[in-house]
C-alpha cells in the first residue's frame, strides 16, 4: 500500500540524461515518425519513466509493482526536445486516493534542461485491489 505520507514529495534524480540524435531517431523509428528535427512529443516518458520507477520503487513510498497497471497519461510541452540537450528529472507524487480497493496515484515528472523547463509529464497508476 502506497504510504500516503509520500504524496507531495519531489525526488530529484542524481544523474543527467543527454539527449543524442541517434536517440532520437531510434524512437522515432519504432513508431514510425520520420521528423527527426525535435524528438517525437512523448520522447520525455523514455527518461522520466525511469525516475518514477525509482521513485515508486523506494520501499518508503510502498508501492507493490506486481499489481500497477497504467491508467493515463498527459503532457504538457513547453519547447520540443532535441538532440544536444542535457536533461535532469524530478518526480512528484501529487495525488493518491483509493477507489472500490484500487490504489490510485499520480505521478508528475518536469524535465529541465539548463535553461528551465521543457516537459512536464503526468502518469496515472493504478495498482489493483
Amino acid at each position: 500500500m502506497l504510504n500516503p505520507d509520500s504524496v507531495g514529495r519531489t525526488f530529484h534524480s542524481a544523474k543527467s540524461f543527454p539527449v543524442t540524435a541517434s536517440e532520437i531517431a531510434a524512437f522515432a523509428a519504432v513508431i514510425g515518425e520520420d521528423d527527426l528535427t525535435v524528438a517525437p512529443p512523448t520522447f520525455s516518458i523514455r527518461i522520466s519513466l525511469e525516475q518514477s520507477q525509482d521513485v515508486l520503487s523506494d520501499p518508503q513510498v510502498g508501492i507493490d509493482w506486481s499489481r500497477v497497471v497504467h491508467g493515463d497519461q498527459k503532457f504538457e510541452i513547453v519547447r520540443p526536445i532535441v538532440a544536444g540537450d542535457v536533461l535532469t528529472c524530478s518526480s512528484t507524487i501529487e495525488n493518491y486516493k483509493v477507489l472500490a480497493g484500487n490504489e490510485i496515484a499520480t505521478v508528475r515528472s518536469d524535465l529541465h534542461s539548463k535553461d528551465g523547463l521543457v516537459v512536464s509529464s503526468w502518469s496515472t497508476l493504478v495498482v489493483r485491489a
